[in-house]
């Protein structure tokens, strides 16, 4: 029914585009007048310890592109810092709009957040509509024959891709209703030192904002998607999309993508397709399995592995001082630009859970604190990954070998070196493992180890017995 509702309110979250966006959608196709609105959550940000922070920044960069793109045609988007709990429904009050319109999200808090909204809309008898957005398939979408949620990745994705060939992939034009949009005068955007926060290095880092920025990174995949397969697992090769802050924060649709990657018929689309998917899976084992938001192991036996947790061994691996230059890079990359290569995710979790017999609640804290693309799904589920206490994980007693991840991945350690310059000297064989070469004559080699870069603060054979004897099911189950 079209014009059933005279205002509405579209309250953007992840989701910060003007194309494709489901709510935004529904609400121009039944309202005379939308307006948009924004609004960074002091119950999020109030926690972030460094004021500095990267995604604060992209969020800011790509409203102030949203607010831009709405000043063009007429609107604009009202962006307030407080409580949304307390601003959402006196905004709608204060507009008299006779409804809010949202995108879903999936997460502990922002799930409570949004009922105690509904609670007080309703009180106001106002209207709250809810849609999909952020995922292809949502919570009890695809399950099993037997009503029940996937926890293993391969069968969830075939019943994904049976669906998707017999159903499409719905998009949604809000160019049609655009002109339903509120007219209204230009606001002024508060500024990040206004909300306590300051500029990072994101522009140094070239990295793009918004949803021309989201296009600009896409078109350039488009070129380079058929080599996909073959190229994502090398940090010093231009092989991913760099696309995943985008998704996170919704100034591209998940639809775009996934119909860009089913058009290209290829290998290397097919391959990334899997990856959107997983994307996926990690949603609904969020949506359906809660406990996880509560800190616990998806396999809960595995919270009686007694982990060492040893505070020094932490604070090496943070710093990026454990010796192992494929460590140390991977941690420098994300230290100083906020993101980390999918790859170098996985060698890096395994090695602080099974070499350094960490917690990976204390990895998956760290990375939730640094990475600008976190997203607590996809965060949450690569470590139990990486730790094998998640669902379809890693084998417990599979321990990658970070020299060899070294030599497979960075083999001529071109990576290795963008980050630790002092390694430069060395070649491709000493690069992995600069302590063996240097053992045998210290005085000719490149790099002084012990001054220059740090010796290995652990033994990765000694280690790896550690870890199957801490993780040894017998005395987990």
């Amino acid at each position: 029914m079209n014009n059933d509702l005279k205002k509405s309110l579209v309250w953007f979250r992840r989701d910060l585009r003007l194309y494709d966006n489901a709510a935004l959608f529904h609400a121009l196709e039944r309202s005379e007048s939308v307006f948009c609105c924004f609004i960074f959550d002091v119950n999020i940000l109030n926690n972030l310890k460094n004021k500095k922070d990267r995604r604060v920044e992209f969020i800011w960069e790509s409203i102030r592109c949203l607010k831009e793109h709405l000043n063009t045609l007429g609107s604009d988007i009202f962006v307030e810092y407080g409580d949304p709990k307390n601003l959402i429904p006196k905004l709608v009050e204060n507009l008299n709009c006779d409804a809010l319109f949202i995108n879903k999200d999936y997460e502990g808090y922002a799930i409570d957040r949004d009922n105690e909204v509904a609670s007080k809309l309703l009180s106001q008898n106002k209207a709250l509509f809810k849609y999909k957005d952020q995922v292809l398939f949502e919570e009890k979408e695809i399950l099993t024959a037997n009503g029940n949620p996937y926890t293993v990745f391969s069968p969830y994705r075939n019943n994904v891709l049976k669906k998707i060939t017999f159903e499409g992939i719905q998009q949604f034009d809000c160019e049609k209703n655009r002109n339903r949009l509120a007219k209204i005068a230009q606001k002024k955007l508060i500024s990040l030192e206004e909300m306590g926060f300051q500029q990072t290095n994101l522009r140094s880092l070239k990295i793009e904002f918004g949803t021309m920025g989201a296009n600009k990174l896409l078109e350039d995949f488009k070129h380079r998607i058929h080599h996909y397969k073959d190229k994502r697992d090398f940090p010093a090769t231009k092989g991913v999309s760099y696309l995943s802050v985008h998704n996170r924060f919704g100034t591209v649709s998940i639809r775009h993508l996934a119909r860009l990657a089913i058009d290209q018929q290829s290998h290397g689309a097919s391959a990334w397709l899997n990856e959107l998917i997983w994307r996926d899976f990690y949603f609904q084992i969020l949506a359906n399995f809660p406990h996880i938001n509560e800190g616990k192991s998806f396999k809960q036996q595995f919270d009686q592995v007694k982990y060492e947790n040893d505070a020094d061994f932490f604070d090496a691996w943070k710093n990026a001082k454990t010796g192992f230059p494929i460590i140390d890079s991977a941690m420098l990359q994300l230290n100083q630009t906020g993101f980390m290569h999918n790859r170098l995710r996985m060698v890096v979790a395994s090695f602080l859970v099974k070499d350094l017999l960490i917690d990976w609640r204390w990895g998956e804290a760290y990375f939730a604190e640094k990475l600008i693309d976190y997203d607590f799904s996809a965060n949450n589920g690569g470590w139990q990954w990486a730790a094998s206490t998640g669902c379809d994980a890693q084998p417990w007693f599979r321990i990658f070998n970070p020299i060899l991840q070294s030599e497979k991945f960075d083999s001529e350690g071109k990576f290795i070196k963008k980050y630790i310059p002092n390694l430069s000297s060395l070649n491709a064989k000493q690069i992995h493992a600069p302590w063996v070469p240097f053992e045998k004559d210290p005085i000719n080699f490149g790099v002084h180890l012990g001054k220059e870069y740090p010796f290995p603060i652990i033994n990765h054979k000694e280690q790896r017995d550690k870890a199957l004897k801490m993780y040894d099911l017998k005395h987990v189950v």
